[in-house]
């Protein structure tokens, strides 16, 4: 997928990840449930090394609950991480994170711990911390790159408190995996100005046929289910209403419905990562 979207400030955003991992005890990454693979950075675990880290996995009442605890049990196949899947608004959910990181921190500290939140763009990172510190210290927005500074929150004072950096959102410079791509399209972390719909639409819908065929179905009243991304686009187009004159399905209407309504969780609880989809080598442990 050509995806190039790799502003400046994002360059900025992974220097200062690297000097802040000098600084803090544990690393928190915050990963949307149902791209879990798709959205973590690369870069950060060759940047973390042996650092602790707490996968968050944002988003969970969007994500396929089952594929959701697989992937869990994935990730803390890794020593010194531990997974969590959360909704970002819920204190208790977001207390829990917090919880964790404490307990992979060293347990000599004369001082609090300290963490440092990382997550690409439009994860739930900002509503994250803003739930874990009880007040709006974080911008907030339903689109990427809403963060654009790094800033330090603190959650408790004292000998045994709890302090985080916060990173703006870090795409990679150049987004290799296609399939990661295209999930990255169509779960929203991708600015509309960066992204071709009629690229992402087609091989989304394919990826929904192969795990949710009947949400798909209902979702778009299908009566004839190609397996031809395209052909299957132009199916929801007709049923959407997306003609042109001489009944010419428009396919970059159709393609634009469908990347919006996954990324609002209109076709109900999916994952477009799944464990069996990644080798071993590129399994969650392992990036």
């Amino acid at each position: 997928m050509a995806v190039q979207w790799y502003p400046g400030h994002m360059k900025k955003a992974n220097d200062e990840i690297r000097e802040a991992l000098k600084k803090v005890d544990v690393v928190i990454e915050v990963l949307d449930a149902r791209i879990p693979v798709s959205s973590s950075n690369p870069m950060l675990k060759k940047l973390r090394g042996a650092k602790p880290c707490v996968k968050v996995l944002n988003k969970k009442d969007l994500a396929d609950p089952e594929v959701t605890c697989r992937w869990i049990e994935a990730m803390e196949q890794e020593e010194n991480v531990r997974a969590v899947a959360i909704e970002a608004l819920k204190k208790k959910e977001v207390v829990r994170v917090k919880q964790l990181a404490m307990g992979l921190a060293p347990n000599n500290l004369k001082r609090g711990v300290r963490a440092l939140v990382v997550g690409i763009p439009n994860v739930g990172k900002s509503t994250f911390i803003n739930t874990l510190a009880g007040r709006k210290v974080a911008k907030t927005g339903d689109e990427p790159a809403v963060t654009k500074h790094q800033q330090q929150v603190r959650i408790d004072g004292g000998p045994k408190g709890f302090d985080i950096a916060d990173t703006p959102g870090v795409l990679w410079p150049n987004l290799a995996d296609h399939r990661g791509g295209i999930r990255l399209g169509a779960t929203g972390a991708v600015r509309d100005t960066a992204l071709d719909y009629l690229e992402v639409a087609p091989l989304a819908v394919v990826d929904l046929l192969t795990h949710y065929r009947e949400l798909l179905v209902t979702r778009y009243k299908l009566k004839v289910v190609p397996e031809v991304g395209l052909e299957l686009l132009a199916e929801i187009g007709k049923k959407r209403g997306c003609l042109r004159k001489g009944g010419i399905v428009d396919l970059h209407k159709a393609a634009e419905i469908v990347c919006k309504e996954i990324k609002a969780g209109d076709l109900g609880r999916i994952s477009l990562d799944w464990p069996e989809d990644y080798p071993e080598e590129e399994s969650p442990s392992t990036i």
